[in-house]
Order: C-alpha cells, then structure tokens, then sequence
C-alpha cells in the first residue's frame, strides 16, 4: 500500500457522522449550500467520497442533519416565564443562528425527514403556545406567523449592504443620498436624512416588529 493509500485509509477511519455534518456546516458557512456536494465534502474531510456514504446514505440524509444542526443551536422558549419573553428569546435566538448560517433559511421548513432537534424545537414551541392558552389552531397560526417573520427579516437581514448603524450612515450619505434629489424624492431623502442625524440602527428593527407580532398574538389566546 502507497503512502497517499495509507493516508487515506487512516483519514477514512478517523471519520464520524458527527465530523462529516459538522464539516458540511463549516462548508456551507463559507461557500453557501449550493456549492456543497459529497466529493466537495470528501475532499474537505481528506477522505474517498464513497466513504462518507457510509454516514450519510445521501445528500438529502446530510442536509437533514445539517438543518438539525441549526436547530439544536436555538434557544428553545423557556418555560419559567411568560409566553411573549419565551417566544422573544427563542425569536432572537434563531436570528442569531441563521445569521451565522445564512444557507439555512431557505431549508429550515423544508424537510420531511426532521431530525431529533428539529423536532424537539417545534414540541417546545408548540408546548409554549399551548400552555399560554391558544387553541390548537391559533398556536399553528402564531407558529406560522412568527416563523415567517423570523426568516422573513433574516433572509432581508442577510442580503443588506450593510451591517452596522454606522455602515448604514455612510452608505446613506455616500451612496443613498445622491440619488435622491429632494425635487424629484422628497420623502426619501427627508426620511434618509432623518435616519443618518438620528443614529438609525437597522439592528433594532428585528425587535420593534417581533413584538408587534406578539401584542398582535396575545388578544387570541385563552388564558388559563
């Protein structure tokens, strides 16, 4: 056996599903998912491509796992509090999570093969919502409702050209404000001036519409 052959039989040997998943991740991370493929994975991992099937059967078998990944790093609702501060933990949490991993946003509803964490997320949320009194039917309706703002803002969020309030400004000034000619947009440019000389923070944007949602939920539950 050539040297490159032992190398590989040991780099095969030191793999694990575990490994395999959280490598796919640090891919996905850098390169996004549309990029990640097995041999792309294998060669990543310094291993045979065919190696890696004995983890994961498919690529499909890997996105799952990668999706439940993600979901195992949000917060679940905290049962020691009302449901509008477990819901709002559990809320910034999962945009924290999917700014990391932007890739996921577009797969995080999309699996019919969900992994334990996945599952354990959407008990705990539907555990909450119910035990704060809404209906089966209105729990799936606040659960539809605040996950397509979650991943609404975070899809938006992650396409921005900036960052920060301070980016924002520059941009506002340098690139926004000049092709706004007061004459011809006089609402646009009033509102950028405005925002730039008030310190504007598209950060705490999340927040402001996360609990109009909230207030909005709370007439439609039935208090225990």
């Amino acid at each position: 056996m050539s040297a490159r052959e032992q190398r590989q039989v040991a780099s095969d040997a030191a793999l694990s599903k575990q490994r395999v998943v959280a490598e796919a991740v640090r891919l996905a991370d850098r390169e996004g998912v549309g990029g990640l493929s097995m041999r792309r994975l294998a060669g990543a991992l310094g291993a045979g491509a065919m190696s890696l099937y004995y983890y994961v059967a498919s690529k499909e078998e890997l996105l799952d796992a990668m999706i439940d990944v993600v979901f195992e790093e949000i917060e679940l609702p905290p049962e020691e509090t009302d449901w509008q501060s477990a819901m709002r933990r559990r809320a910034v949490s999962a945009r924290q999570v999917l700014a990391r991993h932007p890739w996921a946003i577009g797969l995080m509803e999309s699996r019919t093969s969900p992994g334990p964490a996945n599952l354990r997320h959407r008990e705990a949320v539907t555990a909450c919502l119910r035990r704060a009194g809404f209906p089966v039917l209105m729990a799936t309706h606040a659960n539809w409702l605040l996950d397509s703002y979650v991943y609404g803002f975070a899809l938006q969020e992650a396409s921005l050209p900036f960052d920060t309030a301070d980016e924002f400004a520059d941009m506002a000034e340098d690139v926004f404000l000049p092709q706004l000619p007061p004459d011809e947009f006089p609402y646009l440019n009033e509102s950028a001036a405005v925002l730039v000389a008030a310190g504007f923070d598209p950060a705490q944007e999340f927040i402001f519409g996360l609990d109009l949602v909230l207030a909005a939920l709370e007439p439609l539950r039935v208090p225990t």
